[in-house]
């Protein structure tokens, strides 16, 4: 009786399904031979089955997750292999459970294909387009790796870390703390900046103006000063600071374009503060002037 009912149930389903998908046809037209072999396709013991693997692989990836933050936490020299390592590990999980759930769920021959191309496919193929797109460039951004989970980019105006890559679409935490979620078909298209590509160290540009007539070499020493002493400098690369004309319409100075590397992309904007804070105060002391002050006391 059970076995029955679900049969019912799945006919009623099936017949929907078709109607949507040809919505020219009228409902006398439908071969009702053709709904109870598509009824017959599906494995009712197996789809039980596929509720108890999907709730395991549901569990496994929360678990994965877990275990990567505590150790990411814990180890950070190791957070980004972590984070890559719990990527590969979520992408194998998504299709595996997808193959198993299809397998033991219906019935595959020549006949059970042939109905799933002639039936379902237009009206899914549709319903599922932008999905099966998002999930070929899924395939490909793990593959081409254009960033990594990690990495700090920035991409359609938005700046962060990459903290997730999924089959549908990349999630970023933002500096402001808020998750964006793109879908990855994006990514085929527009430019993505990756700042650290895997590396835990970043390049970071600081600009610091002064007036033209004032002691550049002086201000050029207090800057290399000030980020040789900062902590959150990764001294293992070379500190530049580049020293060119600065000019606006009313306005003439010159710039001290700092480029140094923080020792983890998390500090960027406590690096920044941190030497920022340094310079205008030493230049404060020493009495360097930018351009717009010189003005003003002149």
């Amino acid at each position: 009786m059970v076995k029955q009912s679900l049969r019912r149930i799945a006919c009623a389903f099936a017949g929907l399904a078709a109607i949507w998908a040809v919505p020219a046809l009228a409902q006398e037209d439908i071969d009702v031979n053709t709904i109870n072999r598509l009824a017959d396709v599906v494995r009712w013991g197996g789809v039980i089955s596929s509720v108890f693997v999907i709730a395991g692989a549901w569990a496994l990836l929360r678990l994965l997750s877990r275990f990567v933050t505590a150790f990411g936490s814990e180890f950070s020299s190791r957070r980004l292999t972590l984070h890559k390592v719990s990527t590969i590990g979520q992408f194998i999980v998504y299709v595996a459970t997808t193959v198993i759930v299809l397998l033991l769920s219906f019935r595959f021959d020549e006949t059970t294909l042939a109905l799933i191309g002639g039936t379902v496919a237009v009206a899914v193929g549709f319903a599922m387009k932008d999905l099966v797109a998002s999930f070929i460039a899924g395939v490909i951004v793990m593959l081409d790796r254009p960033f990594q989970v990690g990495d700090r980019v920035n991409f359609g105006g938005e700046y962060g870390d990459i903290t997730a890559i999924g089959l549908r679409s990349v999630r970023m935490q933002t500096l402001d703390d808020n998750t964006v979620t793109i879908p990855n078909s994006k990514f085929l298209s527009d430019v993505t900046s990756s700042g650290n590509y895997g590396a835990l160290d970043m390049q970071v540009v600081m600009d610091f103006l002064i007036a033209a007539d004032q002691d550049i070499e002086r201000a050029r020493e207090i800057v290399n000063e000030a980020v040789l002493s900062s902590r959150f400098v990764f001294l293992a690369k070379p500190v530049v600071i580049l020293v060119n004309q600065w000019s606006t319409t009313h306005l003439v100075g010159v710039r001290l374009r700092l480029k140094a590397y923080v020792l983890d992309t998390r500090f960027e904007k406590a690096f920044e503060s941190d030497v920022n804070l340094r310079v205008l105060r030493a230049f404060q002391q020493e009495g360097i002037a930018t351009p717009g002050s010189a003005v003003i006391s002149a």
